[in-house]
Parts: structure tokens; sequence; C-alpha cells
């Protein structure tokens, strides 16, 4: 597959089958994501895999809470918390595995570098026919004590992307893009 078909064809699912991603199939995942580039070579990026239903169960309901507690209400829509209120709603969308890439510490330009390393993570899973979604929900709760226990993570690694990763029921239609705004300072 061309670069350009994973750029234009990878989009976030939010639909899962139950199949199982195996443990080569992750790896390989992984491998692409540590060929990104990072800031001055120090390749900070560690990996989180969950693929237990009960385990993503329970961090959906802890996520949840957590946001719900901790973020203003002026802050969330309407929209998000009819969503983190209810019960059956997954924030994992239903994913058999969930890829939560980390810094092994705090430093300087450990989002940057765990973000590249995410979108190679999210190009090679749709090379393999497979659909991903950031999922904004956790990050918060993952970067606390309960979520480093609920993920099974060493306290001082520091949660920045987590993907979810699976067969998608169907892929969604491409987004409508904005044209880009461009400052030429030639």
């Amino acid at each position: 597959m061309k670069i350009e078909e994973a750029i234009l064809g990878r989009r976030s699912v939010r639909e899962y089958t139950d199949e199982a991603v195996d443990e080569p199939t992750i790896r390989r995942l992984i491998a692409a994501a540590i060929l990104a580039p990072n800031a001055v070579n120090r390749q900070p990026c560690t990996f989180a895999v969950a693929r237990d239903r009960t385990r993503l169960d329970r961090m959906s309901r802890q996520a949840k809470a957590h946001m719900l507690a901790t973020t203003p209400a002026s802050a969330q829509s309407e929209h998000f918390r009819t969503l983190l209120g209810d019960p059956d709603f997954d924030i994992f969308y239903g994913a058999p595995a969930l890829v939560v890439i980390s810094a092994a510490a705090p430093s300087s330009w450990i989002v940057e570098d765990c973000a590249l390393a995410a979108e190679n993570l999210m190009l090679a899973a749709f090379a393999e026919g497979l659909g991903t979604c950031w999922i904004g929900f956790a990050q918060s709760f993952l970067d606390t004590p309960e979520g480093k226990a609920a993920l099974g993570a060493p306290a001082a690694w520091v949660p920045v992307a987590p993907i979810v990763v699976g067969r998608p029921k169907a892929w969604p239609a491409a987004a409508a893009r904005k044209a880009p705004e461009i400052l030429w300072v030639d």
C-alpha cells in the first residue's frame, strides 16, 4: 500500500467486531510506531497493551467517572455529559485492543514524540485492514495513579496516546476537511 492510500483511507473507527487482534499484529504496529521521528533521538515511547475485555470495561467505567468528576461542567458539552453518564457507553467502542503510548518519564517533547508514534501506528494498522481511534476520554484518567494501576503501567510512565485497535464493523465515510490556511513568508 502506498502511504497516500493510508493517509487518505485512515479513519477514526468507533464500531468494532469482537475479532481479537493477535500479539504478532500488535508487535508489527508497535514496530512501525517506534520508527517515528522523536526529539534528540531520545526514543521515549513505551507501550502498554490491554486486550482483556473485563479490564477494558472496568477502565471505561473508571475513565468516564473520572472525566465527569474532574472536568468543569462549563467545559463539557451536554452531549459529552450524556455519553459519559450512560452506563452502556464504552469509551473504547468495543475494540478488542487498547495500545497506550506513553513516555518512560516526564521530559520535553514527549507529547510530540508519542503523537508521532501514534500516527505511525494508526497508519500501519490501516495498512493491515484494522481500524483505530485515539481515545481522548481516557487520557486524563490514565495519567492518574488509579489509571496507571488499572492499566498495569509503572508510576513513572506518562500516558499520552490511548489508541484502540480492531477490525471495523464498517469503515466510516471521510470527514469533510477545511481548506488549509497558508501564510507564505518568502
